[in-house]
């Protein structure tokens, strides 16, 4: 089906009006609309998380009442913030749907650059471009990573660091950092210093997994200066809902 044309400008998204014997050009309404679509269809958002939104994040627990109430904050106080978040706890708890929920809520009504990457799926697409066969070279990898005015990298930490990995996803922090661009974190591992209480999920605790463990003091500790902390907890809801229909 066609698109419509707006009756207002005739799809040129500017209004000619004469003003004291001077014609002047202000922007449609319009345009405003054309403009949250444009910056929805360059995030890269996967299509899994669609309908992710602040109005649908299910409650469950004091964690996520405050992981909410913090999210919704972001995006109101936005652009005068100099934190990123860094959300931290088991699969399954609505780390990712908030994430992604601030960012949409950003694009539709601030009209801020914003972009979506998987950890792992960054990792693999910059060692693809090393490839002969590659269309794609790292410089067009990292551009939008490097250059949107926020980020959401998800599952931090999901791939198993190496010392190449872990100098690439410092250097892309790094610049965000240095550029003063918030960066949004979401992660599976949790983290303590030496005297804190180990509030770990109990799979974390037997494996003895931190997140410094799977990315590094330094980039842990850059992560913790440009970040607000938000843990959460519960039980995964994923496997809920697939447990759930299995009973019909």
């Amino acid at each position: 089906m066609a698109k419509e044309t707006c009756p207002k400008c005739s799809g040129t998204s500017w209004i000619l009006e004469v003003k004291q014997g001077k014609t002047l050009a202000r922007r449609c309404s319009c345009f405003k609309e054309k403009e949250k679509g444009f910056l929805i269809s360059h995030s890269n958002i996967p299509k899994r998380y669609d309908n992710c939104s602040f109005d649908n994040f299910e409650i469950h627990n004091p964690s996520h009442r405050k992981s909410l109430k913090i999210s919704k904050k972001f995006v109101k106080d936005y652009p005068v913030i100099s934190s990123g978040l860094l959300f931290m706890g088991p699969c399954g708890i609505g780390k990712t749907h908030l994430a992604v929920a601030i960012i949409k809520e950003l694009m539709q009504t601030k009209s801020v650059p914003c972009y979506f990457c998987d950890f792992r799926e960054l990792i693999r697409d910059i060692q693809a471009s090393y490839s002969l066969d590659s269309h794609l070279t790292e410089s067009n990898i990292l551009s939008p990573v490097f250059q949107k005015e926020v980020l959401v990298l998800d599952e931090l930490g999901a791939k198993r660091t190496t010392a190449w990995v872990e100098e690439m996803v410092f250097y892309i922090i790094n610049n965000r950092y240095i550029h003063k661009k918030l960066t949004i974190f979401t992660s599976n591992y949790l983290d303590r210093e030496e005297d804190e209480e180990d509030s770990r999920d109990d799979y974390y605790k037997k494996k003895d997994i931190t997140l410094v463990d799977r990315v590094g003091e330094r980039l842990r500790s850059r992560i913790y200066e440009m970040c607000k902390i938000v843990e959460m907890y519960g039980d995964d809801y994923r496997k809920k809902i697939k447990q759930a229909s299995y009973r019909w």
